[in-house]
């Protein structure tokens, strides 16, 4: 398997190289970042080469290999767009860009370029999701309904987010964290489950509001809590809920005409999916309190183990990334996929109050499983 690069040092950075070290087969050619001190000392920690600039990165970087930009996320579309424009794969942190026409120039740079683009979050190919996915389009528990999801992580702004450092001794980027978003940073990690299920969304109703007006001294926040109501194209109605203020929820639950499925831990690729077949008792309906575990046969991936919020393996983004280019195939996480995921988020995060429906422009085919999920 081809090589490597990193754009991008910081907190990130940490968390793709604890799962590079489960996937021997990567090779790190390098990594840059504009922070000098930073790089080596990120350098210095995983025993990678430093890189002085873009230009020493290209360098580096083999054609049938991939560039990961893990920059902050203003700069994703400035760093997609020179690593694109240079003739590289490229797969980008979450989002692909800030605004939907910068992603749709991307999309459109890629395809002209003959190359593959892709963003986070990766945690789709994961065992959850693909388990998730096996079980409902195996008709287990009928016909889809009805699914929420939620991703609520708890009173971020009063937790002690300066003192959260990655593995490298980078800080937790609080003022982009809350900047940007959490649906922005969160909401992709049950969308792109959905999405991979049921294909395209046709139309999102959503509203989105900023509840915590000072966020650790932050101007211009972000909203901080979002609820969308989400229409498929061909596939159930959805209900997703983002923010940093309600109690910690990870939970998706898909409502079935037999009974529900439920993943409480959407961060852990190795969190169980039950079943709870819909049973009478007596003159009552009841969902059975003991779900029936699902589970695929025989081994899935590389499980990473749990470090700070997450139990997740991000190398499985660019390791389907270099294996469709070294079998020359579609890649699972593609440019279509970013952007439509790309246009639903934004969809949701920019709400407000009175924006109404929305009607997607961009679209994507449900994804191929993976191999050891069919």
């Amino acid at each position: 398997m081809s090589g490597i690069t990193l754009v991008g040092c910081g907190f990130v950075a940490d968390l793709y190289m604890r799962s590079f070290r489960q996937s021997p087969s990567i090779r790190v050619l390098g990594a840059f970042d504009r922070n000098p001190e930073r790089a080596a000392a990120f350098c210095a920690h995983w025993n990678v080469p430093q890189l002085n600039s873009m230009e020493d990165l290209f360098s580096a970087q083999p054609r049938d290999g991939v560039i990961l930009n893990l920059t902050n996320p203003d700069a994703h579309f400035d760093v997609n767009s020179a690593c694109l424009e240079a003739g590289f794969h490229t797969y980008s942190e979450k989002p692909l860009a800030m605004e939907m026409a910068q992603a749709v120039a991307l999309h459109a740079l890629a395809r002209d370029r003959g190359l593959l683009l892709a963003s986070a979050p990766c945690s789709v190919l994961g065992e959850a999701a693909q388990t998730l996915a096996h079980a409902v389009k195996s008709g287990v528990g009928g016909v889809p309904r009805l699914i929420y999801a939620e991703l609520d992580d708890g009173f971020v702004s009063q937790a002690p987010v300066l003192d959260w450092k990655s593995e490298s001794g980078a800080p937790w980027p609080y003022v982009d964290e809350f900047r940007v978003g959490c649906t922005l940073e969160h909401a992709g990690y049950y969308l792109s489950w959905l999405i991979a299920m049921f294909g395209s969304v046709r139309t999102v109703v959503a509203a989105s509001g900023r509840v915590i007006p000072d966020k650790l001294g932050v101007a211009d926040a972000a909203p901080d809590v979002s609820v969308a109501t989400l229409f498929f194209e061909d596939g159930p109605t959805v209900r997703l809920t983002c923010s940093i203020v309600a109690p910690h929820d990870h939970r998706i639950q898909v409502v079935g005409d037999k009974g529900v499925f439920r993943v409480s831990r959407a961060w852990d690729n190795g969190a169980p999916v039950r079943f709870h077949r819909r049973i009478r008792v007596r003159r009552r309906l009841i969902d059975s309190p003991l779900g029936r575990r699902i589970r695929l046969k025989g081994p899935t991936h590389p499980k990473v183990g749990r470090w700070g919020a997450a139990s997740m393996n991000f190398a499985l983004g660019p390791v389907e990334m270099l294996e469709a280019i070294a079998e020359g195939r579609p890649c699972r996480l593609s440019s279509d996929f970013a952007l439509h995921l790309n246009e639903v988020t934004l969809a949701i995060q920019n709400a407000g109050e009175d924006t109404g429906a929305q009607r997607m422009t961009t679209s994507c085919s449900p994804m191929e499983p993976m191999p050891w999920a069919r």
